[in-house]
């Protein structure tokens, strides 16, 4: 790794090094296992991502739900450090947590009454269905104190602003959720409408602001892709592992049909590459 590089580029480049160690698996005809081997096109994006980053990789075969859980826990070490670097410049206090129930954040704190309604009352399960998901990746922000709050200047007192859960004195027992990450190490169809469903899930029983929404894949065909990025409303957007990389594969592979659809993506803000989360997750404080 090169000296002097800003910091949030040295951990890219750690978190590459950690998905080619403990995710990425290239078999014995050379196919990467985020391709789709019935498709010569994911075949020549992933083996082309391969490439370029010009990691070391494993050989022999993982299966899908272990790479997709060792996705999830590289995808939260990366996030971690890279918070870490900008501790000083957010306005909050934040916690990362991975499968947890969202009836454990402030927006969401009501379905544990609906839960236990459906625990005494089982036939209404068939009426409201799973609403309490457990999201692979969450960010909650601590509610403010008024010492916080009042730090420059007196900002609030005790005779007004008594409801908003921002701010402790009124919101003592939740953190808000911020933020939804759902990993998923590759994107077909079924485990694409799963991410649209959290997301609709967390825009409809929700009592406040919307958290973010938002995807990390490592899927290398941007026309699978595009089956959560476009035309959706419940999803933020989609962060890709090495979207820097796989423009360039793209272009060398001169499909047109394929370098417009990720262009599309990338164009219409639907796709950002992984570096880009940490700044868009950030609540900033000018100091």
């Amino acid at each position: 790794m090169k000296k002097n590089l800003p910091r949030l580029v040295k951990h890219r480049i750690t978190y590459h090094q950690d998905i080619f160690t403990q995710v990425l698996v290239v078999n014995d005809e050379g196919i990467p296992n985020n391709a789709d081997k019935s498709s010569k096109m994911s075949v020549s994006i992933a083996r082309g991502i391969v490439e370029k980053i010009m990691a070391e990789t494993k050989s022999g075969h993982t299966p899908g739900q272990t790479a997709g859980k060792q996705f999830e826990k590289v995808t939260l070490d990366y996030i971690k450090n890279c918070l870490s670097e900008v501790k000083d410049q957010i306005s909050h206090d934040y916690s990362l947590y991975t499968q947890r129930e969202i009836s454990h954040f402030e927006q969401y704190e009501h379905l544990i009454q609906l839960d236990n309604a459906m625990t005494d009352h089982p036939e209404l399960k068939t009426i409201l269905g799973d609403y309490i998901i457990k999201p692979d990746i969450v960010l909650g922000v601590k509610p403010l104190s008024d010492e916080l709050i009042n730090k420059r200047k007196l900002i609030i007192d005790k005779s007004t602003t008594r409801l908003s859960p921002m701010r402790l004195m009124n919101n003592k027992d939740f953190e808000i959720l911020h933020a939804s990450i759902s990993c998923k190490w590759t994107l077909r169809s079924d485990r694409s409408q799963n991410a649209r469903t959290e997301g609709l899930n967390l825009i409809r029983n929700r009592k406040g602001h919307t958290p973010h929404i938002m995807i990390v894949t490592a899927e290398p065909y941007p026309n699978r892709i595009a089956s959560v990025a476009l035309g959706t409303g419940d999803i933020d957007c989609v962060y890709h592992f090495a979207l820097y990389e796989m423009i360039e594969v793209v272009k060398n592979l001169n499909d047109e049909g394929t370098l417009d659809m990720l262009y599309l993506l990338i164009k219409g803000k639907r796709l950002r590459d992984i570096s880009d989360l940490p700044l868009d997750l950030l609540v900033f404080n000018k100091r």
